[in-house]
């Protein structure tokens, strides 16, 4: 379960549905789901990640593919494949991993003082997470091009 922090937030003992639940909801339905394909050391069969020399990765780093979710002609397409740093730590702007109930979801970072909160990147309403659903930072993108 997500645990996102607002200063609005209804207890659940009113019977209503919290603000965070909603806040939640908001954020998983807008942000972008990926798949995880395995460490990145590991040689994962993937088109996209064919030319990709596997040994300048360190082992803390492993593989995503874009979800459909993805829209046309923005800078992430359905396939794509991101490599993300588990060990690296985020800053302001950074596009990161994050699980989402049960879920690997992509997000733009918008530090906030000393918390971070996470956007959808195509746009819409964040959400705070807690370091225990961080996975960790993108450091490349990889694309298959058909011809």
């Amino acid at each position: 379960m997500l645990f996102v922090y607002t200063v609005l937030e209804i207890r659940e003992a009113t019977g209503k549905r919290s603000y965070t639940s909603l806040n939640m909801e908001l954020a998983q339905g807008n942000s972008m789901r990926v798949t995880y394909l395995g460490p990145a050391v590991v040689g994962v069969k993937h088109p996209a990640v064919a030319e990709m020399d596997r040994r300048k990765f360190p082992p803390t780093c492993f593989l995503v593919e874009i979800s459909e979710e993805a829209h046309p002609g923005g800078p992430w397409m359905e396939g794509d494949v991101l490599v993300v740093d588990e060990a690296r730590s985020y800053g302001h702007a950074d596009l990161v991993v994050a699980e989402v109930e049960g879920e690997y979801r992509l997000f733009k970072t918008h530090r906030v003082g000393s918390r971070c909160r996470l956007l959808p990147p195509t746009g819409g309403e964040g959400c705070f997470i807690t370091a225990k659903q961080f996975r960790g930072v993108v450091v490349r993108q990889a694309r298959c091009w058909a011809l």
